[in-house]
């Protein structure tokens, strides 16, 4: 990956090409499939899907099949693997530029705090992990709730994963979108390719982002063959929601669509 001696390091020959760090720039904000990405490059189809396989390539960008539209696929960007790419990248030009991750800041604004819904079908699994970590990562700064298109009971499994967070939602009740329509927020979140389609326009057009994460329930027909599916869930929620909260902090709490 980092080529001869000399040459620049991996992470900057991949993302100094133009069309490659508006992809990124456009990932950072949320999952998105081909037709959108070319849209908002406007470029051919046929480049970006190039491009978008040297990011993959690189590292720098994963792919999963909608279960929505079984023939698209969404695109995420790998935060964790640009974040240690761009701090070797720093390190190779002078050990003093290696990057090192600010902490964690302060959620509140003006004495509102930030609002934040996640949303997937059921508001079984995903979602009500989201909520939760997100509550416990930012100490109860965000204010956070979490809805589906379908409502389910409670997962048991996602009851069993949050404890590993010391964390208890054994009393959480499931809620259907509808109950959030007229409520304002700051950022909307779909984790699931189902009810991307199906959400709902909200009050003051809050940033808008879809996760696309696999509902883990269906990764086995029982709950101890699901287990370890949630637990892969959960940390992939953990991850994302510890770069969210950057963003929460450092952007503007209200913008037209797309993105926290």
């Amino acid at each position: 990956m980092d080529g001869a001696a000399g040459a620049p390091p991996g992470f900057v020959r991949l993302a100094a090409h133009p069309v490659r760090w508006q992809l990124l720039e456009a990932l950072v904000q949320s999952d998105r499939a081909v037709r959108e990405l070319t849209e908002l490059v406007d470029e051919p189809q046929s480049l970006v899907s190039y491009h978008l396989r040297r990011l993959r390539d690189g590292g720098l960008v994963s792919a999963r099949r909608s279960t929505a539209d079984g023939r698209d696929s969404y695109y995420a960007i790998d935060l964790p693997q640009c974040q240690t790419q761009l701090q070797t990248a720093g390190a190779a030009l002078h050990p003093g530029l290696r990057l090192v991750p600010p902490p964690v800041p302060s959620m509140s604004r003006a004495g509102r705090r930030q609002q934040v819904l996640f949303l997937c079908t059921g508001n079984s699994a995903r979602s009500q992990i989201a909520e939760a970590l997100l509550t416990r990562m930012s100490g109860g700064e965000v204010d956070t709730a979490s809805a589906g298109s379908n409502p389910k009971p409670l997962h048991a499994n996602a009851v069993r994963v949050m404890r590993r967070y010391d964390v208890d939602i054994s009393g959480n009740r499931t809620k259907h979108l509808d109950e959030f329509a007229r409520r304002r927020f700051d950022v909307v979140i779909t984790l699931c390719d189902r009810v991307r389609e199906v959400c709902p326009e909200f009050p003051r057009q809050p940033r808008l982002a879809h996760w696309s994460i696999p509902d883990p329930a269906l990764a086995g027909s029982t709950n101890r063959a699901t287990y370890p599916a949630f637990v892969r869930t959960a940390a992939e929620l953990e991850t994302r929601i510890g770069f969210l909260l950057r963003q929460l902090d450092q952007r503007p709490t209200r913008r037209s669509q797309h993105a926290p």
